[in-house]
């Protein structure tokens, strides 16, 4: 199996697209201009004390106060909250927490009343992005995560992924990093770490060390609350962190900026994997060129088609995620409609781990597959589901179907599911229902296009359009795009987008930059 991401990076927003053999099944989407995510730490102050609850909210500076309960606070909260108190009483001379004498633990059956205050200041990490009508969740056992290891301030212990199984690379690895760790920090051995050297390690342990003293240190210099202290890495590289791995063949990225960050993180991780970071320079959107906005637009949506006609319907709930598997127009094998009814579920299996990666489904799923009759059936397909989601990295449970035909996944979830709207919006009648006539289309084009060049003075441009429209712009041998291109200037450059519907058009200019021409609105209403 070959592993491919595509990043897309424009002006608002990152999108990431790892494709498996070609399929995309796994896609983020981030906001550039977004204030918080997983992993990001705050010096925030406590609101409310919520005592029937055992929890607290906390006001991180975002639109909805976090929330964080008694037992999120972590064993070693005290040691936290004198330490804290020892760094912002000095402004100068910041005070090392190898230094810092250890506190007794917090009780596991304590009260939030006895632990916090309103007004307090206290360090805190996001562990799941707002979801719905809540807040961000929070907790005070901070980490810094890298590649291959994961350190923990205030945590003395090194502990090693239960997933090395072999008992002489675990004494290993945990002596190693025993003998390298400062003190008053602990340490997580990540899976990856098996077989890595003892310089690749100390290499990585110096760099989490290092973002530990910048946010501490930034805590002692500021003096407003909320404050954020650390921020994870951009998505980008906070994606790679997590999913990389030797059989990828390439990166494709269309922005300098992010190629560079990617590189020089994998010139860290994996020196020999730098070249596969290939910057995109093609005319096409870079999503259009590797297939991706096609799969978006056929893999989300209420309805997704699968093999032979069937289609699952994946509906969303505030509780949860209800899958509906039906065979559609699906023509039943010879041997019966017990075989069919199998066949049909095994597919919407394997469809439904992908879509589960794809739009990072969370919570509870539950999955109505069509009725089988024989035991044996319902066990291969229960073997087929928890087959198919060993890919899965997000923590989950599959139970065996139940007598009504139900099967239940549960599935960890940090941030909301990814939804991409598949229904495009009318770009000419914006919900009207009436637009002006479609064979005027092409002189509206050229109308913006003179104001561009002759007005604007932008003479070398790229116009985006859906691509049956630039099919009929660049028809015939004297075709519309060489009249433009002959009386403008050869700077008139056409460019079929998937993204866009059928009327709509998008300017950029040579350094694919938007430019924004939609501005008489209301003239195609008339």
């Amino acid at each position: 199996m070959t592993s491919e991401v595509i990043i897309d990076v424009q002006p608002k927003d990152i999108s990431i697209a790892l494709l498996e053999d070609k399929t995309l099944v796994e896609y983020q989407k981030e906001q550039r201009s977004a204030s918080f995510s997983v992993g990001n730490i705050y010096v925030a102050k406590v609101k409310k004390l919520m005592p029937g609850l055992n929890a607290c909210f906390v006001d991180v500076g975002a639109e909805r106060v976090a929330f964080l309960h008694y037992l999120d606070l972590g064993a070693q909260f005290c040691s936290y909250e004198k330490y804290l108190k020892q760094v912002v009483s000095d402004r100068k001379k910041l005070y090392p927490i190898q230094k810092a004498t250890i506190q007794p633990t917090l009780p596991k059956d304590g009260s939030i009343a006895n632990a916090l205050k309103v007004g307090q200041e206290i360090m805190v990490q996001i562990v799941k992005e707002p979801i719905n009508t809540k807040g961000p969740r929070l907790t005070c056992e901070l980490s810094f995560a890298g590649r291959y290891l994961v350190l923990m301030p205030f945590d003395n212990t090194v502990s090693v992924s239960t997933k090395i199984k072999k008992g002489e690379e675990r004494s290993r690895l945990k002596q190693l990093i025993q003998s390298i760790k400062p003190k008053n920090f602990g340490v997580i051995v990540r899976t990856v770490a098996e077989g890595k050297k003892a310089a690749e390690l100390d290499a990585e342990l110096k760099i989490l060390l290092k973002r530990w003293e910048d946010a501490i240190t930034k805590v002692q210099k500021t003096v407003e609350r909320p404050v954020l202290c650390f921020e994870e890495q951009s998505r980008a590289v906070a994606l790679l962190r997590d999913l990389f791995n030797p059989t990828y063949d390439s990166i494709h990225v269309n922005d300098e900026v992010i190629g560079e960050q990617i590189r020089d993180y994998l010139g860290l991780i994996a020196p020999e994997k730098k070249d596969i970071v290939k910057q995109y320079n093609g005319t096409l959107p870079i999503f259009d060129n590797f297939n991706v906005t096609k799969q978006l637009k056929s893999g989300f949506g209420r309805t997704v088609n699968y093999k032979h006609g069937a289609y699952l319907i994946i509906e969303h709930t505030e509780a949860m995620h209800v899958v509906d598997v039906n065979s559609g127009t699906r023509v039943k094998k010879e041997n019966g409609q017990e075989a069919n009814a199998l066949e049909t579920n095994l597919g919407a299996a394997d469809e439904l781990a992908r879509q589960l990666r794809l739009r990072d489904m969370g919570g509870i799923i539950v999955v109505d597959f069509v009725d089988m009759k024989l035991a044996e059936d319902r066990q291969i397909l229960y073997e087929r589901m928890c087959k198919n989601m060993q890919k899965d990295r997000a923590r989950h449970n599959i139970l065996p179907l139940s007598k009504f035909g139900l099967m239940q996944i549960t599935r960890q979830r940090v941030r909301p599911a990814m939804d991409v709207n598949v229904e495009e919006a009318c770009p000419t009648c914006h919900g009207s229902g009436k637009i002006k006539s479609s064979i005027l289309f092409t002189d509206q084009l050229e109308s913006k296009i003179d104001r561009m060049v002759n007005k604007i003075g932008i003479k070398r441009f790229y116009l985006h359009v859906h691509p049956y429209v630039a099919a009929y712009i660049n028809k015939g041998v004297f075709s519309l795009k060489m009249q433009w291109q002959l009386k403008y200037g050869l700077g008139v450059h056409i460019v079929p987008s998937q993204k866009l519907a059928f009327l709509q058009y998008e300017f950029y200019d040579a350094k694919q930059q938007f430019i924004d021409m939609q501005e008489e609105i209301e003239s195609t209403l008339q």
